[in-house]
């Protein structure tokens, strides 16, 4: 800030905060935690470095992520938000499925209480139907009764905790 009170960066490495400070805008002096973590996985000459490199208008967008990812670094020092990203795609994926099955489910429910009627009737045709209508009876009837019992788990086995504090399994 440079003037009465130093931004958080110059406060941690206890230096005077000049008028021209590059972590003043992004850094303010009220929110010291911001800085000490950010400072602490990347360290604070790297981050200026950074900040130095980009144009004004994507400073702010780039400590943001400096922040997101220095907390996730904290939390789960291998992976990152990269652990984190993780977890949320194999969320989507078990969501994906359980949404597929469910979808196959309502079809053949469908399927069930509405039979299929041939355009044009003929004798095998109606033949060919009532075997194609018992097939998929019996196999939506076994897809039901056993979507209901199947419980899909995605193993991992390193269990961790993710960004959102949840164990990652």
């Amino acid at each position: 800030m440079g003037g009465n009170s130093p931004c958080a960066s110059c406060k941690l490495l206890r230096r005077r905060c000049v008028k021209d400070c590059v972590f003043a805008p992004y850094f303010p002096s009220d929110d010291p935690h911001k800085f000490a973590i950010v400072h602490k996985v990347f360290g604070a000459s790297n981050v200026s470095k950074m900040l130095q490199e980009l144009p004004v208008q994507q400073r702010a967008d780039a400590v943001s992520s400096l922040v997101y990812e220095a907390n996730a670094r904290v939390r789960d020092p291998v992976y990152g938000c990269v652990g984190a990203i993780s977890y949320l795609q194999n969320q989507v994926s078990e969501l994906q499925m359980q949404l597929a099955m469910a979808q196959a489910e309502i079809v053949c429910i469908q399927m069930q209480h509405d039979p299929i009627v041939p355009t044009t009737p003929q004798i095998s045709s109606y033949q060919l139907l009532d075997d194609k209508s018992s097939l998929l009876h019996n196999h939506c009837f076994n897809f039901a009764s056993s979507s209901l019992s199947t419980n899909v788990n995605i193993y991992d086995p390193l269990k961790r905790e993710s960004t959102f504090g949840d164990i990652i399994s």
